[in-house]
């Protein structure tokens, strides 16, 4: 039986819908795509829905429902695609389905990075470009639960309504200023980029922002607060943030140190949920750490970051308001154009040609374009015209 459709849009959990909407994809031009999370609210987070809209009509699919989406996933595969911010959808649909996209991805927030524009929030480049007002009322749902009120699928279907219709405004922009081809080129960075699993050691994921700075002694009670806090948001299938902060992390972890043998009562403030045996076994993960000898103490990594070769600040910054006034000249943000670390890998290992740039700073071919000849002049004393070629 058909799902009863909105005037907005389809909410597709029924297969006979499914098969409508693949139809619909297979005779479209070109898809925009979202999805919706529910990182906020769950301690694994899943895909909770998918936005599709295609050939003038808007799709809601309810991927927790309980139908077969590989057709869907090769039919979307197959189109070009636009997206908003599209890193994160790439990444969450190839966790859940294994997706990648074939076909060319067009994203409109790297496009308004491209054209200078500050704000690139989804709303407010369709309120610049399409005068058109959109709704965050129900940005922070839990996508997961069921049923969905009708406010909140009118809400998701609009996140790719005006997709298109954006992407055809920015598209005449990026081609009125000969940036197209930049454009292309970070998208695909994008996309080739969301196929790749990003590496860390599950063993040092503990190591949360700010151990850095902590003792041995200190960072044994970080990880064993950071695994009762890992534990405890498993158990209530919550966010790991909902549980306890970082920062209230870190000052527990802090004070504990200091008053191993004072009750959690004497501590920083907990949250009030954090009673009884939930409060109980956080002293006793407390405790183990203060037991350890120095030898079961974790050490203390030393990033890069920490050491990094030696080089010139002064070419540094010289590289740097070279970059800027580059930048300036193209209306965009330097960290668009060339990121302060790229800059810094460029200034110790020092290349000459277009393709050492690109290496060096791990930048794009039109980032590298523009950013070799402020390399010859900052750090090799030419105007940038004499410089070897790729």
């Amino acid at each position: 039986m058909s799902t009863p459709e909105s005037a907005d849009h389809l909410y597709v959990r029924e297969s006979v819908d499914l098969e409508r909407l693949i139809r619909r994809i297979e005779g479209g031009k070109r898809v925009a795509l979202d999805i919706e999370a529910d990182s906020l609210h769950s301690y694994t987070e899943k895909v909770c829905l998918i936005q599709l809209s295609v050939g003038g009509r808007d799709f809601v699919v309810d991927p927790l429902s309980e139908l077969d989406f590989s057709a869907l996933v090769k039919a979307l595969a197959e189109k070009p695609l636009i997206a908003h911010g599209g890193d994160y959808d790439l990444r969450m649909l190839r966790a859940w389905q294994g997706f990648r996209p074939s076909d060319e991805v067009f994203d409109t927030m790297i496009a308004a990075q491209l054209l200078g524009i500050e704000q690139i929030g989804l709303a407010a480049l369709v309120e610049k470009f399409l005068d058109v007002a959109m709704t965050k009322d129900s940005q922070k749902s839990d996508w997961s639960r069921r049923p969905l009120s009708e406010k909140q699928l009118r809400y998701a279907a609009n996140d790719t309504r005006h997709l298109e219709e954006l992407a055809e405004c920015l598209h005449g922009e990026l081609l009125e200023r000969g940036r197209v081809e930049w454009h292309r080129e970070s998208c695909a960075a994008m996309v080739e980029a969301t196929g790749r699993d990003r590496q860390r050691d599950s063993r040092e994921a503990w190591r949360t922002k700010g151990a850095g700075r902590l003792t041995p002694r200190q960072l044994a009670y970080l990880r064993e607060a950071w695994g009762w806090r890992e534990e405890r948001a498993r158990r209530a299938d919550r966010p790991t943030f909902k549980v306890l902060g970082n920062r209230q992390l870190l000052e527990l972890v802090l004070w504990a140190e200091s008053h191993p043998d004072e009750g959690l009562e004497q501590g920083p403030k907990l949250p009030r949920d954090i009673v009884g045996s939930r409060r109980r076994a956080l002293k006793h993960a407390l405790d183990r750490a203060a037991a350890m000898t120095p030898a079961e103490w974790p050490e203390r990594i030393r990033t890069p970051r920490e050491h990094p070769p030696p080089m010139d600040q002064r070419e540094v910054d010289a590289l740097r308001g070279e970059c800027a006034g580059i930048a300036e000249a193209l209306e965009i943000a330097p960290s668009t154009l060339a990121p302060k670390a790229a800059l810094e890998a460029i200034v110790q290992q020092r290349p000459r040609t277009l393709d050492e740039v690109m290496a060096s700073g791990g930048l794009l071919r039109w980032q590298a374009e523009l950013v070799r000849p402020a390399v010859e002049r900052a750090l090799h004393g030419t105007s940038g015209d004499t410089a070897s070629s790729a």
